[in-house]
């Protein structure tokens, strides 16, 4: 569901974006092995251990080191073979034969074998006739074993973004004889899932039979935090060795005797996603008066120091081909345009309305107060409705339950339509209701296409669409800030939300 906060992925949607919090734990390292780190993350990971089952990005983003797919994304967005060596594509671009890598094992020592992968693949595009969590598998016709080391999947139409959409923990390879993969991890990663103490951490080991190149951190705790307001005191004080999606007010607390703290982009796009299904927010005059009254540059400035990129669809930087700065734009900061608009749409004297807003995410509830503030000069009132994670997950992400929220969705694969097929109006994963049949004909001709300058221009057009709708009011991409421990060296960014523990090494 990397890069996935939440980035809601698949849901959610990597979900898929996030600010982050502190554990409340404290303590040194005295006696801690020199393998092991402890990293901490912003909540606890679902109750599910079955990666085909996933939402949470924050889930996601840890499990990438210990599920895999037949292939999976480098650091670079280039999709690499993992559990399968070797891919072929038929000549009509609808039969991928993968070749099973020799010598791969699951983490309870067996060998992967076609059965497995046939399992497997059956089970994430959910042939049986339910909903896949990757929507694209429903393009999936059937899964069969050719021989002991190859398997074909065969796709209803040709899709360019086959293998991308593969490339993610949604899509891994698990063992057909885990009776119950909910409650028991079994992946074929660098690391194996050992643990879990809910609402305090879930500890990793090292895969030593692992296929490719191995781990170096023998043992990886993640620590679960909830404050936001310790978290340099706990980097400090040790309780921590490195945390991902810090805050620039973090940033700026943070020693760097003893830290590097490295920049990046969280490859997400946080807006103030609106809910179509009820007004005033059916209502595009309603939401163009939004976009209007809200000041990016000024969120930009309290939020993330201006560090973060002011965006104006649903697609970030990262995804370059697809992406146009100058929808940044769209929507200049106008307070009067927006109360002409809101007028015209039969709202003079404004209207409430609540934002919920998960409030372990320091950066969107940050957000939601600003905006708060900004609306109320056009004669909106907001309140802001601070939830737990599971919370919003369950009952806004899911249920649909809310007027408006603010939340960074990442991409989960590295395509265009991870981000784009959200708007389509049937999608199951279209949490704000957005209705357009112009975009639901325009997405599905352009997922169609085979060239890939066409579909390039007809995503284009998808992203200027949802612009031009204001299908939800575009902040940013956040700054992605991590501190991590001078003790390590070599963490690595990547295009979709993970954190790659298997690159990260003692410093020499």
């Amino acid at each position: 569901m990397k890069k996935k906060m939440c980035r809601v992925t698949a849901v959610f949607l990597t979900v898929l974006s996030l600010a982050v919090a502190l554990c409340g734990c404290t303590g040194d390292k005295k006696g801690k092995s020199d393998t092991s780190i402890t990293i901490g993350i912003p909540q606890d990971i679902e109750e599910t251990l079955d990666p085909h089952n996933m939402v949470a990005a924050g889930t996601k983003e840890i499990f990438f080191n210990v599920f895999e797919g037949l292939v999976k994304p480098d650091s670079d967005g280039n999709i690499v073979p993992a559990v399968a060596s070797e891919i072929n594509v038929s000549d009509d671009g609808l039969t991928y034969t993968f070749t099973i890598r020799e010598g791969v094992k699951f983490h309870d020592g067996t060998n992967v074998t076609a059965e497995d992968v046939q399992y497997s693949m059956n089970k994430c595009a959910d042939i049986e006739g339910g909903e896949p969590m990757i929507p694209a598998l429903s393009n999936v016709s059937a899964v069969n074993i050719v021989d002991d080391s190859h398997v074909d999947i065969v796709l209803k139409e040709a899709d360019n973004d086959f293998l991308a959409n593969i490339a993610t923990v949604s899509a891994a390879i698990i063992p057909k004889h885990n009776e119950d993969p909910a409650a028991n991890a079994i992946g074929t990663g660098p690391y194996k899932y050992v643990s879990r103490s809910p609402l305090e951490n879930v500890v990793f080991e090292i895969n030593n039979d692992y296929w490719g190149e191995k781990a170096e951190i023998t043992n990886v705790t993640w620590k679960i935090c909830a404050n936001a307001d310790t978290i340099a005191m706990e980097l400090e004080g040790g309780s921590i060795d490195m945390m991902a999606h810090l805050t620039s007010a973090h940033k700026a607390q943070i020693s760097t005797e003893n830290f590097e703290v490295l920049s990046g982009t969280m490859n997400l796009v946080q807006a103030l996603y609106l809910n179509h299904k009820f007004e005033p927010f059916a209502n595009e005059d309603v939401r163009k008066a939004m976009c209007y009254a809200v000041d990016k540059d000024a969120i930009l400035g309290f939020v993330s120091d201006g560090e973060g990129v002011k965006i104006g669809s649903s697609m970030y930087p990262n995804f370059k081909k697809y992406y146009d700065q100058g929808l940044a734009d769209a929507y200049p900061h106008d307070t009067e345009k927006a109360k002409e608009l809101l007028k015209k749409a039969g709202y003079e004297n404004g209207f409430s309305f609540d934002i919920t807003v998960p409030s372990n995410y320091v950066q969107h509830v940050d957000t939601a107060t600003v905006i708060k503030e900004q609306l109320a000069e056009v004669g909106i009132t907001a309140n802001i409705k601070q939830v737990d994670w599971d919370t919003w997950l369950s009952d806004t992400y899911v249920g649909r339950n809310y007027d408006a929220t603010v939340i960074g969705v990442d991409a989960a694969q590295l395509t265009a339509s991870a981000l784009l097929a959200r708007f389509v109006s049937d999608a199951g994963n279209n949490f704000t209701n957005y209705n357009s049949s112009a975009y639901d004909k325009l997405y599905k001709e352009t997922f169609a296409l085979t060239d890939d300058a066409a579909r390039t221009e007809g995503f284009k057009k998808c992203v200027q669409m949802l612009s031009d709708d204001a299908a939800n009011v575009y902040i940013q991409d956040l700054p992605e800030f991590v501190a991590i421990n001078r003790k390590y060296t070599g963490y690595t960014f990547y295009p979709v939300y993970v954190i790659d523990v298997a690159k990260i090494k003692l410093a020499k």
